[in-house]
């Protein structure tokens, strides 16, 4: 994979994190959001250009040749599949150039019948993310003309599977819960790590998926906001903040959630970490127009687009939707990311310029998806409900 791109993608992630509130839990992927601010910047002219490769990190000139290189590397990793689709109001001519530089077999066209259009469109997100997500996070309105979507899903399993069973908080928000705890042992005290930030300290769970994929869990100090928990999750997983392995940690508390201690045992046994944590699932929706400069995304009606049709073009609406699960065996998320063009007025004049380790997550924390080498970060996300351990399995005694 191309390291410019995936330092670009991984940039945007922590601008993201930064907006993340703390009182849902949430999951987003900025991956999903890349390619289709860089084609969009392909075809852009004057201010809207210049803001879209700001928010890009990379020239306008070369954008959409990394995200064409961007989607071709996803779609070649085991277990992460990345498409692209463009459908536009049969009456709209888009310039040839434009379309040739968006991938194969991405284009199609919608007529008046805007339920079948939105059918087509919803299946297409639902097949393209294996169900996860099942319809686009956008509705077809009279006014659109132009509708680029971006659909990821990646699907990894544990090396090693985790053991069901209840965990029971005893402080914090989760405190008098039941709910469906994960545990497992293991002797890679170096899949755990403590690190120190401006905000404080957090400590960092690496959890190995069979095929490249890696699901890191971050827990931080009481008191640090989702943003800069998750902020920590991307310097940890990009190797730009240090940070200290679990053999290396001293006994006592030395983290948050993190406990180590010696303990007797009748023969020599390697050092292990007893990993606790939850299984959760994690939905969201996202307006992308609610914080327009961080996409880099026009919202004025003055046409900003001339590169991809005749016609003057403005953004009219850009969504995502998105989905993470974490379970005893696996790791599955999906996140479909859609922008609606719509038509534009004539654009202004512009006359100006600008040992044993033990650690439990019992409250809430980040998750972070990378590919493995290089550290391409594909969701990430904030976790506040995690999934209630099943009644049925409870007794009168243990309820």
């Amino acid at each position: 994979m191309s390291g410019a791109g995936i330092r670009a993608v991984n940039r945007l992630t922590a601008r993201w994190a930064r907006t993340v509130a703390a009182d849902d839990g949430t999951v987003f992927s900025a991956a999903g959001v890349w390619p289709l601010l860089a084609f969009l910047a392909d075809g852009a002219a004057g201010q809207a250009r210049a803001e879209l490769s700001e928010a890009l990190g990379v020239p306008a000139d070369v954008a959409a040749a990394a995200a064409r290189q961007l989607l071709a590397d996803m779609a070649s990793v085991t277990g992460l599949d990345a498409a692209l689709g463009l459908w536009t109001q049969q009456s709209l001519r888009l310039r040839d150039d434009w379309r040739a530089g968006l991938p194969a077999g991405t284009y199609g066209t919608f007529g008046d019948d805007l339920i079948t259009a939105q059918e087509r469109l919803d299946a297409w997100a639902a097949e393209r993310t294996g169900g996860l997500v099942e319809r686009m996070p956008l509705k077809l309105t009279r006014d659109a003309r132009v509708v680029l979507a971006s659909a990821l899903s990646l699907r990894t399993t544990w090396r090693q599977p985790f053991t069901e069973m209840p965990l029971r908080p005893e402080h914090g928000p989760w405190r008098g819960r039941t709910l469906l705890g994960l545990f497992r042992r293991s002797v890679r005290p170096d899949r755990v790590g403590v690190a120190a930030t401006p905000d404080g300290h957090v400590t960092a769970l690496t959890v190995p998926g069979d095929n490249g994929i890696d699901i890191h869990l971050v827990l931080g100090d009481e008191g640090m906001t989702p943003g800069q928990v998750i902020a920590a999750g991307v310097g940890l997983a990009e190797r730009t903040l240090p940070a200290t392995e679990g053999g290396r940690l001293p006994l006592g508390h030395v983290g948050p959630g993190l406990h180590v201690e010696q303990r007797p045992s009748a023969s020599p046994e390697p050092v292990a970490l007893d990993v606790r944590t939850v299984a959760y699932e994690v939905r969201a929706d996202h307006d992308l127009l609610a914080d327009p400069p961080l996409f880099g995304l026009p919202t004025t009606a003055h046409a900003h687009f001339p590169g991809i049709a005749d016609n003057p073009l403005t953004i009219g609406a850009a969504r995502q939707s998105a989905v993470a699960q974490f379970s005893s065996k696996g790791f599955r998320a999906g996140a479909v990311t859609a922008v609606a063009a719509t038509p534009g007025g004539a654009p202004p004049q512009l006359r100006h310029t600008t040992t044993v380790l033990t650690l439990t997550y019992d409250r809430p924390f980040a998750f972070l998806t990378t590919t493995r080498s290089p550290r391409l970060l594909l969701t990430s996300g904030w976790v506040t409900a995690p999934t209630p351990y099943p009644a049925m399995h409870l007794t009168p005694a243990s309820a």
